[in-house]
């Protein structure tokens, strides 16, 4: 599979528009409809559902779309870590995150690392911990920001000095809204919406 042809592919997928993206990629559409195809028949699966307006990505054509961006930054990262022109520190730091407390230390954090190596960019990507790990384990992230539980006996850690809590949102009316604090008796019978790692229903489960 050549790397030019998924830059094709991601450039249709997100415009759902051969013409359109035709355009943007400055080549015929002829040609790319003739790649797609190509893309498609290499990899013995239907990428797309074509009408006369636009197109649509089936499931295979999302799962591309997914590696596809993997690939595509992992190999930017590396031809970027390969072309250092100056005895500067360069390059790219991406780093997984929640929405967390902890946000505001490692903000603190990055603002003093580019006071003294201003070449150096940052990528911070928000996602879930268990996708943290995946792109870590990949190659795609050089670090996380992640809240336990999760199991990080494979990585080098360090924990953060702001304590994160569990909390849970409702109505104001609810009755558990007049409570300062919440026990795991009040949540008995009570639908929540939670996340769906299956370490986080675990850990509230054996509370």
């Amino acid at each position: 599979m050549e790397f030019r042809l998924l830059k094709y592919f991601l450039m249709v997928a997100r415009e759902e528009n051969i013409t359109k993206a035709a355009n943007l990629l400055h080549i015929t559409q002829p040609t790319l409809s003739r790649q797609l195809i190509q893309l498609e028949e290499e990899l013995g699966v239907t990428l797309f559902q074509r009408s006369k307006h636009r197109i649509i990505l089936t499931e295979d054509g999302m799962l591309l779309r997914r590696r596809a961006n993997e690939i595509i930054s992992l190999m930017e990262k590396t031809q970027q870590e390969l072309t250092k022109e100056c005895d500067d520190l360069v390059g790219e730091i991406s780093i997984g995150c929640g929405e967390t407390q902890n946000m505001s230390y490692l903000s603190q954090k990055i603002k003093e690392f580019h006071k003294v190596h201003p070449l150096v960019k940052f990528h911070i990507h928000s996602t879930t911990a268990d996708e943290i790990k995946e792109r870590i384990e990949n190659g795609l992230l050089d670090m996380g920001l992640v809240t336990e539980p999760v199991d990080i006996s494979k990585y080098n850690f360090f924990r953060l000095p702001q304590k994160e809590q569990w909390v849970i949102l409702v109505h104001e009316k609810h009755r558990l809204a007049q409570k300062t604090f919440i026990t795991p008796d009040d949540l008995i019978n009570e639908p929540l919406i939670i996340a769906k790692r299956t370490a986080v229903k675990h850990s509230l489960i054996n509370i």
